[in-house]
């Protein structure tokens, strides 16, 4: 155990050199050439089985375990670190701040350099393990379900048979180098509505000559947030964010249409079958009753993410014997951000966990989250980020050969 943490200490320097590589240059989407570039090389002296996607620039690096115990049919463990940014202007002030337009504000940046310095690791401790681990660089987690792509690619198979389990961290605003995570559901499914009233445009100074869809459109947005009150179970709860709107270009002008779109997180079927439901419901209605039709698209994008009981039971008794008790936390609810690994961990059983990485300096009033441009997050985590990571692969490959 304390090798590795040592060996995280050892490996800081190089990893917050590759991290702030990739945060001064992020990419978004599926086609990440540059940051799959700087993957590549930053594995290219370790004797790792790598490929690369056809539909996407991932990268899978396979690790062969050369313990002397190892059976020839020893399993694989996944482990997984997301890519992408988000196309977003940064405003934090960092010397290695991003100016093309885009921003890890996310925190994949140091994703991506955690699981370089777990192959690291890894390929230094291959005696150690009783079977193979799966590397699985991924892009487009931001919205484009890079995980899924990689999936049908076959990244769960990459070293043979499907793996046994499979581990990814996440790094968050909350207090440095604590771990937290929880059994069962940790994340919500994210879901996606978009609604445009039809109606009848004109000139702004004879709204009774036309079917004005704003008044309507408005009526709507103010529907639906009471239906999330007044519809939808209290513990089993929905967050709806409408975020764009859309209706004419020019002051003077009743448009022929206006629309929204909004997130929508949801912790259980129920809940989501409920507000795509009662959403199509209020749009026609709301509608008709201002002589328009309603045109309503609700998209599933991830599904809910879920930690496997047993599996996370075993973590959270590993992180603490590696990292101390007081560094591991046990989330009472679920949070409400959505996460793409939610269809690895539908496959295969496994766990996420978020990582504290809240700058010292930044007092909790004036930390910014995720996705915000002003986020920051002290990448002096990654050598224990790197170590839980190897830790979990030897470990979990070790109780399914019995020796742990």
């Amino acid at each position: 155990m304390h090798e590795l943490l040592a060996a995280g200490r050892t490996l800081l320097p190089a990893l917050q050199e590759l991290r702030r590589d990739l945060h001064a240059t992020p990419e978004i989407g599926l086609h990440l050439p540059r940051t799959q570039a700087a993957v590549i090389s930053a594995l290219a002296d370790l004797d790792l089985e790598v490929t690369t996607g056809q539909d996407t620039t991932s990268v899978v690096a396979v690790l062969r375990g050369s313990h002397p115990d190892r059976l020839a049919d020893a399993p694989a463990v996944l482990l997984r670190g997301d890519m992408d940014g988000l196309p977003l202007q940064e405003d934090t002030g960092e010397p290695f701040a991003a100016t093309n337009g885009n921003m890890h504000a996310c925190g994949h940046d140091l994703h991506t350099a955690g699981l370089v310095g777990a192959a690291r690791m890894l390929h230094e401790h291959r005696d150690q393990l009783q079977g193979d681990v799966v590397f699985m660089f991924q892009p487009g987690e931001e919205g484009y379900n890079g995980a899924s792509v990689m999936i049908d690619e076959g990244v769960l198979t990459a070293a043979g048979e499907t793996a046994i389990a499979a581990f990814g961290v996440h790094v968050t605003t909350r207090p440095r180098g604590v771990v937290s995570t929880k059994t069962g559901t940790l994340q919500a499914g994210s879901n996606v509505l978009r609604v445009t009233i039809h109606g009848n445009g004109g000139h702004g100074s004879q709204p009774q000559a036309a079917d004005d869809p704003v008044p309507a459109l408005a009526e709507l947005i103010t529907a639906c947030q009471n239906m999330i009150t007044r519809r939808i179970e209290t513990f089993d709860p929905i967050v709806m964010s409408i975020t764009q709107l859309s209706a004419s270009d020019a002051v003077n002008i009743i448009p022929a249409s206006a629309s929204f779109a909004a997130t929508i997180r949801t912790l259980s079927k129920a809940s989501l079958d409920i507000v795509r439901t009662r959403s199509r419901q209020l749009a026609e209605g709301i509608a008709s009753a201002h002589g328009c039709t309603a045109e309503v698209d609700f998209e599933v994008q991830y599904p809910v993410t879920v930690n496997d009981e047993d599996e996370t039971r075993w973590v959270l008794g590993e992180v603490s014997g590696l990292l101390g008790p007081d560094r591991v936390e046990e989330l009472s609810q679920p949070i409400m951000p959505s996460e793409d690994f939610s269809f690895v961990l539908q496959r295969v059983p496994g766990t996420y966990m978020m990582l504290g990485a809240q700058p010292a300096d930044v007092p909790d009033e004036e930390q910014a989250d995720n996705h915000s441009p002003n986020v920051v997050f002290d990448d002096s985590v990654l050598g224990d980020q790197a170590a839980l990571l190897a830790h979990l692969a030897i470990a979990r490959l070790a109780k399914a050969a019995g020796t742990s």
